[in-house]
């Protein structure tokens, strides 16, 4: 459907905010089946990158990117096609990599202090980092502000994830990535936080992390496009 000029249909579809990792190498390939099977309109991040822009730098520039969304809500915002075919009613996050990562953080935020004119249903995390690996000393070292081991943003505790502003969450781990354990542990401490909301955790046999990047065709990168857009397109109770 082409929306444009004098015969514009005024329609509203959900929205989603992809916030996407950086130490991954993406495929030239685009992917494009997504929002349009989903009939979802993409917001896509690009954040700043150390050491240009050391940490909390990505988590800053995501939530103004979801602030900016927001910004919409009333009719009155800059992107005329967020004003007049968004519903911000049904907001989705997600990313993969340092991008899961950063949408929990989003989440934490709506659910802290909140996001006027938007609500959060949904954020995805595919492969999502968090502290408990190899890595801790590196993000320790990027992150200018960081809390130590148990920053909330690296290692959220109970009490944080009881906070998610969203809820669903929808979380992808591969066998052969070493980050299955921690998004393992993150379904298993949300699930016992007390948070009011529904997870699932989806787990892809023989595969890496990020694998769905490097061949977007192939048969399990399929499945999770269309664990996607299920997801996407459930109803809310």
């Amino acid at each position: 459907m082409t929306l444009s000029g004098d015969n514009e249909v005024a329609i509203t579809v959900p929205i989603l905010q992809r916030v996407r990792s950086k130490d991954v190498i993406i495929s030239t390939e685009p992917q494009v089946s997504t929002p349009a099977e989903a009939n979802v309109i993409v917001v896509s991040v690009e954040y700043g990158l150390f050491p240009a822009r050391p940490l909390p730098a990505c988590y800053e520039d995501s939530w103004k990117a979801l602030q900016w969304v927001a910004s919409h809500a009333d009719g009155g915002g800059s992107e005329p096609w967020l004003n007049h075919h968004t519903e911000f009613g049904e907001v989705f996050v997600g990313g993969d990599s340092a991008g899961g990562n950063i949408s929990h953080t989003l989440a934490f935020r709506v659910g802290s202090i909140g996001l006027p004119g938007v609500r959060l249903v949904g954020i995805i995390m595919a492969h999502p980092f968090f502290g408990g690996t190899e890595d801790d000393e590196m993000w320790l070292y990027m992150c200018t502000d960081n809390r130590g081991l148990d920053d909330p943003r690296m290692n959220p505790g109970l009490e944080e994830l009881a906070m998610l502003g969203c809820e669903r969450v929808l979380i992808f781990v591969a066998e052969k990535d070493y980050l299955n354990v921690v998004g393992r542990n993150y379904y298993e401490k949300l699930k016992k936080s007390g948070w009011k909301g529904s997870v699932e955790i989806v787990e892809n046999q023989n595969e890496g992390h990020c694998f769905f990047l490097r061949d977007f065709n192939c048969e399990k990168s399929l499945e999770l496009t269309q664990k996607v857009v299920s997801f996407l397109k459930q109803t809310s109770c």
